[in-house]
């Protein structure tokens, strides 16, 4: 990456001059005394010393030059798939939740595309703290020479200034909005040649509790971008409600990436320095934040004087490690994803085991069943199944009254069964079909986060909008009882297109079983038997035969006996096959009701679980490999 020219820097900072390097982001001047502009500085140099017939050393083509710049390569770690179930929850998630609630993944997915996008060779550490607590003097320290104004007007740091240890790193103070004139290069000496400290970008921040309202909304925009960060606290404004409340408390989950530093121990007399220390350690373990003691990873805390220079290189050697480390990026963007991930859990995860289970689904097929009339149905078929048996095997004189009665007369019982089927049978139906949509929403919906409940009861409910007049029709198809009202004919018409035919199709007569033959031919012999004997009575009576009562008698009374004892031996025979009918009946009537409330009502519901299966486990695999333990 080539260096950025004077008129992108700006001028030069007098207490911070380049090294007898290249200045990289920002302009400074050579051990010569001239502007050291990089690689068109080193050229122009090269020109001079051609013209005054010197051998300059030949500056290196762009071809042959190492660049400056090292991309970001993204470690074989958690980061990426973490990073890739989290723009596939977002993009699933986006039908369901409302925007408000993803802005915060979102913006973490744009980050972390934008940081891969930049040098991983660097590490941005902002410094950060109150008002008067030292910041910039350590800043200044940290870098070996005064960059950043320290003073007792307040506040005295307005914007944010940078000081960067190696080139490359102008992409990233771009995307922190640091302006040209205010990027610097440390003073040469110990601090800009510790090798520890190659790549590392330290950022002085305005003062976070600073009076003036864009400073601390500067502060909260560059928290946001930096890797790591340095917290300086004084011991009059450590316990400062508003830091702990306003930024460590929800910063807790990036422990790794905090370094809190006690400035000012030199104020402090004797032992006091140590019990500040201690009780700031007792705030911050309240605040949720994990200490990185013992070895165990979490923020680092530590004492020191930034004025007398007592305990900054402790502080430099621990910052030179975490550098070289080179992970702090990828820290800081797994706590961001933690953090974002904490902040959803409450619309993604369900208390118990939400779903449809197959008592569930038992219970709303039995509720359309019965909405649908079913078991009314079964029995109607049972006894039209009774009845056309009557018919084929019944007496002559019991056909008989039974033609009278269908003809509808006053006073018959099929007349009757009619008057007394309830005028509001339709508005129950349609309330049964409602409620039954209501109770296996609910149970589908039961423990499922809020948008998702709301989900599956809109799917259920859209679903069920045609489901009353679906079963409607499917009962005036299959004839069932009741469904005359809505235009299905009578009983006997409705229950005989249940036997022997498909739904919709045309209405047959049940079967006849095998010996329904013989019964009838028994019963005609019976019928003969009483026509017989009565004609050889009533010749008898007249004077044509000669009489004797007992044989024609006997012969009659066999008929008359035989007869109904032929129709009730056919009732004993047909009541095991009516009720299999009846039941069969009633079966595939069920089914067909419990098929239309499935495809209607079920399947949309399944969909919806099994789209909030499919989210849920994206957002295990987001907080699977969790580094703050959220």
């Amino acid at each position: 990456m080539t260096a950025v020219t004077d008129q992108d820097n700006g001028n030069g900072n007098s207490n911070g001059g380049g090294s007898g390097k290249a200045a990289g982001d920002t302009p400074g001047r050579g051990r010569d005394g001239r502007w050291d502009d990089g690689l068109i500085a080193r050229r122009a140099a090269a020109a001079e010393a051609d013209e005054a017939g010197e051998a300059a050393p030949r500056a290196p083509a762009e071809d042959d030059a190492e660049p400056q710049v090292e991309a970001y390569v993204p470690s074989g770690g958690p980061l990426p798939p973490r990073l890739d179930a989290l723009r596939e929850l977002v993009g699933l998630s986006r039908a369901r939740l409302d925007r408000d609630t993803l802005a915060e993944a979102g913006r973490v997915l744009d980050e972390a595309a934008a940081r891969q996008r930049l040098s991983s060779r660097h590490t941005v550490i902002a410094v950060a703290g109150a008002t008067g607590s030292g910041k910039s003097t350590l800043f200044n320290a940290l870098a070996g020479a005064p960059i950043s104004d320290t003073g007792l007007r307040r506040p005295t740091t307005s914007q944010p200034i940078a000081c960067s240890w190696t080139d490359g790193a102008a992409g990233l103070l771009d995307r922190l909005a640091v302006p040209g004139r205010l990027r610097r290069r440390p003073h040469p000496g110990p601090a800009a040649f510790d090798e520890a400290l190659q790549g590392l970008v330290l950022v002085d921040l305005p003062d976070h509790d600073s009076a003036a309202t864009e400073h601390r909304d500067q502060v909260d925009r560059v928290l946001a971008l930096v890797d790591a960060v340095i917290w300086v606290v004084d011991p009059e404004k450590y316990a400062d409600a508003a830091l702990h409340e306003r930024y460590l408390r929800p910063l807790a989950g990036h422990a790794e990436v905090t370094f809190v530093v006690l400035n000012q121990t030199d104020r402090l007399p004797g032992e006091a320095a140590d019990l500040v220390l201690d009780d700031l350690r007792r705030l911050l373990d309240e605040d949720g934040i994990a200490l990185g003691e013992h070895g165990e990873p979490g923020a680092t805390v530590m004492s020191l004087s930034a004025l007398t220079g007592d305990g900054v290189p402790e502080l430099r050697e621990m910052i030179g490690r975490f550098v070289q480390d080179r992970t702090a990026a990828t820290r800081r963007l797994s706590a961001d994803i933690d953090a974002a991930a904490a902040r959803l859990r409450p619309v993604y995860v369900a208390e118990g085991r939400p779903g449809l289970g197959e008592r569930a689904r038992e219970e709303f097929t039995d509720r359309l069943a019965e909405a649908v009339g079913a078991a009314a149905a079964g029995q109607a078929a049972e006894r039209e199944w009774r009845r056309n048996a009557g018919r084929a095997c019944g007496t002559p004189w019991l056909r008989l009254w039974r033609w009278y009665e269908n003809r509808g007369l006053p006073g018959s019982l099929d007349r009757m069964g009619q008057a007394l089927t309830p005028p509001e049978e339709e508005l129950t139906a349609r309330q049964r079909v409602e409620q039954a949509v209501r109770i296996v929403a609910d149970d589908a919906a039961d423990g499922l986060p809020g948008p998702w409940a709301q989900a599956v009861r809109e799917a259920a409910f859209n679903g069920a909008k045609g489901l009353p007049e679906a079963l409607d029709e499917l009962a005036v198809k299959a004839g069932a009882p009741g469904a005359s009202k809505r235009g299905g004919g009578t009983e006997a018409g409705q229950a005989a297109a249940l036997l022997g035919a498909p739904l919709g199709g045309r209405p047959a007569k049940p079967p006849r079983p095998k010996w329904w033959p013989a019964a009838v031919l028994a019963q005609v012999s019976m019928t003969l038997l009483q026509i017989f004997g009565g004609l050889w009575l009533v010749g008898q009576i007249i004077g044509v035969l000669e009489p004797g009562l007992v044989t024609p008698a006997l012969i009659m009374l066999a008929g008359v006996v035989g007869g109904p004892l032929v129709e009730w031996s056919c009732a004993a025979a047909i009541r095991g096959p009516a009720r299999r009918y009846g039941q069969d009946a009633e079966r595939r009537l069920r089914e067909a009701a419990a098929g239309c409330g499935r495809a209607r009502v079920l399947d949309p519901v399944a969909a919806e679980l099994v789209r909030y299966r499919e989210v849920r486990e994206r957002y295990v695999t987001v907080t699977e490999f969790s580094t703050t333990g959220r």
